[in-house]
C-alpha cells in the first residue's frame, strides 16, 4: 500500500473527535513498499486466528502457515462505524496509512437517510444519518473509551512512592452517570455564522457554510436543520438581495470584494433576532486594493444599499422578533469574523436570553453557548455536582460557600448562576469584551456578589491570594494551561467541577489532577450539538489524601511542548497561511512565533549555527498571519 492507492475498507471504530479506523483486506504481496516487503505495522492474520464478518478471509494458506490476505488499518476522517468506504491513501504516517474519504460504498446497518438535503456536501453535521439514540450511544462510547482507562481502579497509592491504605480503587461505572440528551434535536442553535463566496470557482454568489473538505467553496444551506425557519428566511433573503445587485464577495486570495459574513442570533426564551452583516470597509487602507474605490463608475452607494437591505429584512415575515440589524466592518485579510467598527442600522445591537431564571444580554460577538436549552441542562449539572442537588430555584437553607472561583468564565454565565447560592463568586476571563458583558449582565440580574477580572488565568492566579471553597473550570478546547495547573492545585479546595468540550484534553488533565490527589467522584456527558460529533463532559473532583503527603513533580516544559506543538505540522501552518494570506512563511518564522506564545520547541530546533550568528526577525504581517493559523489549529 502506498500514497495514491484507492482502497475499500470497513470502518471498525470512530474515536473522538473524528478519527475513524477502516480495515482494508488486501493480498499480502500488495501491502508493502515498492519492493513488496510487508511493513511491520501491517497485521498479518495467523493461521487459526478468529475473524469477524468482512474481515480478511482466505482458505488457502501460504507454506508459512499465514493467510494470503492481510488486514491493514487505515485512518480516515468523516466516517461512521459499520460503513464500507472507498478511500485514497493520502500519506504514510509513522508506517500507518492515512486515507481521504472518497465515497461511502455501503452505509452502516443503523444509518437512516439524512433529513437534510445538504448533508452530502456540507461539512457541518457528520452524524446526521444516525438515529438520535445512536448518536448518543456513539458519543458516550467515545468519552468512556477516553476516560475509563485513565480513571478505572486508580487510588492515591498509584501515584505515590509509598503504599497507602486508601481502599479499593475507583470503579468508573459507579461514578459515570450517563449522557444527557439535548432538549431539542432540530433548530436548537441560537447563533449561526454564514460565509459569502461561490459554490464553485467563478460561480455565482453563494451564502452558507463551507463545503466539506474545502476552505473556499460555499454551500447555500437554505434548508439547514439545526436552525429554525427564521434563520433560513434571513439567509435566503440576504443571498437574493445581494445577488440581484451584483455585489461581489470578499476574495480571500485576491483581497478584493465587499461581502464577508452574515451572523444571525435568536434567543430561545424571548424569540429576539439580531442580524449582523459583516463586510469589507469602503476604505480598507493597508495597501489592499479596493474594488469600489471608484464608487460612481461601479454604481455602488453603500449607504443606500445598506438602508435598502435593512428595510427588506424588516419586511420579512418571521416567527421571532427582529430587534436589531448591525453593519460591521472587517478589514482583516484573514477569514475570521472580526469587528473593525460597527453601526446599528435598525433597533439595537444585542438580544436578550434567559437561562435558569437569569437574563443575559448577548451582542454579535459575545461568547454564549449556542444551544440555550442544552446550556440549562449543562449548567444545572454543574450546580448539582457542586452542591449535591439541582439548585435551579435556589435554597435559602443551603450553607453558602464564602468564595467560588469561576476560571475561564467567558461572559460569566456559570458565575452568575452560582451567585444566588454563594456569598461571593470571582470569574476570570482573558477576553475583555466578555468580562465587560459579564459585569453588565450581573448588574442586569441584580447580582452584587460577582466580581469579574480580565486577564489570563495563568497570570491572574498569582494575584488571587484568597482561598476559595470551590473552583469551577470551563477551559477552552485545549484544556487548562499546564503551568496554571499547579497554581489551581495549590489552593487545596475541597471540590472542583471541570466542564470540558474536548474529552481528549480532559483525559490528559485528569491524570495530573489524580496525581495530585484530586479524584473524580461524578462524571456525566451532555449533548449540546445533535447531529455533530461534539459533546460536553462534566466532572466533579474532590480531594483524597493518604496519611503521608506525597509531593508530585510535573514536568511542565514537556507537557507544554507536546500539547500545542503537535496540533499542526509546520507544513500545515505554511499551507494555511499561503491559502489565507497569499504569501509564504518559513519554518523559522513559525518557530519564532510559537516561541513567542510559549510553545516550546525541541532543543536545538532552528538555533543559529554559532553563538554570534544573528537570526532575522519575523515581519509583523507574517507574525499576525502565523498567529491566526495557530488560533485556527487551536494551538493558542
Amino acid at each position: 500500500m502506498k500514497k495514491g492507492d484507492v482502497v475499500i475498507g470497513k470502518v471498525r471504530s470512530v474515536a473522538f473527535p473524528n478519527k475513524g479506523i477502516a480495515e482494508v483486506c488486501m493480498p499480502a504481496e500488495k501491502t508493502g513498499n515498492a519492493d513488496g516487503v510487508l511493513k511491520s505495522t501491517d497485521a498479518v492474520l495467523e493461521a487459526g486466528d478468529a475473524v469477524s464478518v468482512n474481515t480478511c478471509v482466505d482458505d488457502e494458506k501460504t507454506d508459512g502457515g499465514k493467510a494470503n490476505t492481510v488486514s491493514v488499518k487505515v485512518r480516515v476522517k468523516g466516517v461512521l462505524p459499520g460503513q464500507t468506504v472507498k478511500m485514497r491513501i493520502k500519506k504514510m504516517h509513522h508506517g500507518s496509512p492515512e486515507g481521504i474519504l472518497l465515497d461511502v460504498v455501503e452505509p452502516a446497518s443503523v444509518e437512516v437517510p439524512s433529513d437534510c438535503p445538504h448533508f452530502d456536501i456540507c461539512g457541518g453535521c457528520s452524524y446526521r444519518t444516525l438515529p438520535y439514540e445512536e448518536q448518543l450511544r456513539l458519543k458516550e462510547e467515545q468519552v468512556i473509551n477516553l476516560l475509563k482507562p485513565v480513571v478505572e481502579g486508580k487510588t492515591v497509592s498509584d501515584f505515590s512512592a509509598k503504599d497507602s491504605e486508601t481502599g479499593s480503587g475507583i470503579c468508573f461505572d459507579d461514578i459515570y452517570e450517563g449522557i444527557n440528551p439535548s432538549p431539542e434535536q432540530y433548530g436548537y442553535r441560537n447563533k449561526m455564522e454564514f460565509s459569502f463566496g461561490d459554490e464553485y470557482k467563478d460561480g455565482p454568489l453563494s451564502l452558507g457554510l463551507h463545503k466539506r473538505g474545502s476552505m473556499y467553496d460555499i454551500v447555500p444551506v437554505t434548508d439547514c436543520r439545526i436552525v429554525d425557519e427564521d434563520y433560513r428566511a434571513i439567509l435566503k433573503f440576504t443571498l437574493e438581495f445581494f445577488k440581484e445587485r451584483n455585489i461581489p464577495y470578499f476574495h480571500k486570495t485576491q483581497h478584493t470584494g465587499y461581502l464577508r459574513h452574515l451572523l444571525v442570533r435568536k434567543s430561545k426564551k424571548y424569540g429576539e433576532i439580531l442580524v449582523a452583516l459583516i463586510t469589507r470597509g469602503m476604505n480598507p487602507g493597508d495597501g489592499v486594493s479596493d474594488p469600489f474605490s471608484d464608487k460612481l463608475s461601479m454604481g455602488f452607494d453603500e449607504k443606500a444599499l445598506l438602508s435598502d437591505y435593512a428595510a427588506g429584512l424588516q419586511n420579512l415575515s418571521l416567527s421571532g422578533i427582529l430587534v436589531g440589524i448591525v453593519h460591521t466592518v472587517n478589514d482583516s485579510v484573514a477569514d475570521v469574523v472580526k469587528d473593525d467598527g460597527s453601526e446599528v442600522l435598525f433597533g439595537r445591537s444585542y438580544i436578550r436570553e434567559e437561562l435558569l431564571g437569569l437574563e443575559f444580554k448577548i451582542s454579535q460577538f459575545s461568547f454564549f453557548q449556542t444551544n440555550s436549552l442544552g446550556a440549562e441542562v449543562l449548567y444545572g449539572k454543574v450546580r448539582e455536582f457542586l452542591f449535591g442537588q439541582d439548585t435551579i430555584t435556589g435554597n435559602e437553607d443551603l450553607s453558602k460557600p464564602d468564595l467560588i472561583y469561576d476560571l475561564y468564565s467567558g461572559t460569566g454565565t456559570i458565575a452568575q448562576l452560582l451567585a444566588p447560592v454563594a456569598k461571593k463568586v470571582v470569574g476570570v476571563e482573558i477576553v475583555e469584551e466578555a468580562v465587560e458583558a459579564a459585569k453588565e449582565n450581573a448588574a442586569r440580574n441584580g447580582l452584587k456578589n460577582c466580581d469579574f477580572i480580565a486577564g489570563d488565568v495563568l497570570k491572574v492566579l498569582d494575584d488571587l491570594a484568597e482561598k476559595p471553597e470551590f473552583i469551577i473550570l470551563d477551559p477552552p478546547r485545549d484544556g487548562i494551561h499546564p503551568k496554571a495547573l499547579p497554581k489551581i492545585l495549590s489552593y487545596g479546595v475541597e471540590k472542583m467541577v471541570y466542564v470540558s468540550c474536548k474529552p481528549t484534553s480532559l483525559a490528559r488533565d485528569l491524570e495530573i489532577f489524580m496525581a495530585n490527589e484530586y479524584f473524580p467522584r461524578r462524571i456525566c456527558t451532555v449533548d449540546m450539538f445533535p447531529g455533530t460529533g461534539h459533546v460536553e463532559t462534566v466532572v466533579l473532583l474532590s480531594q483524597q489524601k493518604p496519611d503521608d503527603h506525597i509531593e508530585i513533580e510535573i514536568d511542565l516544559d514537556e507537557i507544554d511542548a507536546t500539547r500545542a506543538e503537535t496540533k499542526a505540522t509546520y507544513e500545515e501552518i505554511r499551507n494555511w497561511v499561503q491559502e489565507m494570506y497569499g504569501f509564504h512563511v518559513t519554518n523559522l518564522n513559525i518557530a519564532q512565533v510559537k516561541q513567542k506564545h510559549g510553545i516550546i520547541e525541541r532543543e536545538n530546533y532552528n538555533k543559529p549555527k554559532s553563538e554570534n550568528s544573528k537570526q532575522p526577525g519575523c515581519p509583523e504581517e507574517k507574525v499576525k498571519a502565523i498567529e491566526d493559523a495557530l488560533r485556527y489549529f487551536q494551538m493558542i
